[in-house]
């Protein structure tokens, strides 16, 4: 029932960090899995690592904040896979700062990337999805999904839409085969998460988190795998914490 074989995915955002592990994952799952990003070398050398894998995997070099880039990128993977099972939009940015020291311009560039790329992607995605009568979409939200981030006002409004979109397509698209789940991941070692968090930070979040450790990326795998998989069919509109109890701890 955990198996993915035969099935295509696609992970944006696939070239680094947590889309990375997530596409590695899902083809030793034994998903056929394709990758975008935005940096040319580092789609290159993932792609290169799925290819011991599988020597016909489809990359992409895409800057999805651009709307036309975009729509032409998810027209142009739906026809070279012929279809999308699967489908990941991991991309993310942040910045932080004091909320009144946001720029529109900041505003402008965490949104684009976190919010409307992930809707357009997961309903253009979702309409093939949807006259195939079948699919799974995974988001990645965010432990500022769940409560406020201080310095990290945009990335937490990103991130409650992400959720309110996951949520939201899932109860809209329940009944005609497509399910939309979600990844809330705690506190990861990514190349996004070492350049945002200073080492106070850092110390705060290891403080709160129960397990006493940061997780590992290879630790989102399974989640992603289950929710990719039949084992998870009749589960939508679903945010999986993997968190280490973080946002069990409480106060």
């Amino acid at each position: 029932m955990f198996s993915l074989k035969g099935l295509n995915a696609l992970v944006i955002g696939g070239s680094s960090g947590i889309g990375r592990a997530l596409a590695l994952g899902l083809q030793q799952a034994e998903a056929r899995v394709a990758i975008s990003g935005r940096t040319e070398s580092k789609v290159a050398a993932v792609a290169d690592e799925l290819r011991k894998g599988d020597a016909e995997v489809r990359s992409y070099t895409v800057d999805v904040t651009d709307r036309g880039q975009l729509a032409a990128f998810l027209d142009c993977v739906i026809e070279d896979l012929g279809a999308i099972d699967i489908l990941v939009p991991a991309q993310g940015v942040t910045v932080l700062k004091a909320a009144e020291d946001f720029t529109e311009a900041d505003y402008d560039a965490i949104m684009e990337t976190n919010m409307r790329s992930v809707f357009f992607s997961c309903t253009r995605i979702g309409r093939h999805m949807l006259e195939r009568g079948k699919g799974s979409i995974i988001n990645i939200t965010s432990m500022s999904s769940h409560r406020g981030f201080p310095r990290a006002a945009v990335y937490a409004v990103s991130k409650h839409g992400v959720m309110g979109l996951t949520k939201t397509l899932a109860a809209e698209w329940a009944d005609r085969g497509v399910r939309v789940n979600a990844i809330s991941p705690g506190f990861f070692p990514t190349e996004l998460t070492r350049k945002a968090m200073k080492p106070e930070r850092r110390e705060s979040a290891l403080r709160r988190t129960p397990m006493g450790r940061f997780g590992e990326v290879e630790e989102l795998v399974s989640t992603a795998v289950y929710l990719a998989s039949p084992a998870s069919g009749f589960v939508t509109g679903v945010v999986i914490n993997v968190d280490g109890g973080y946002l069990a701890s409480g106060i």
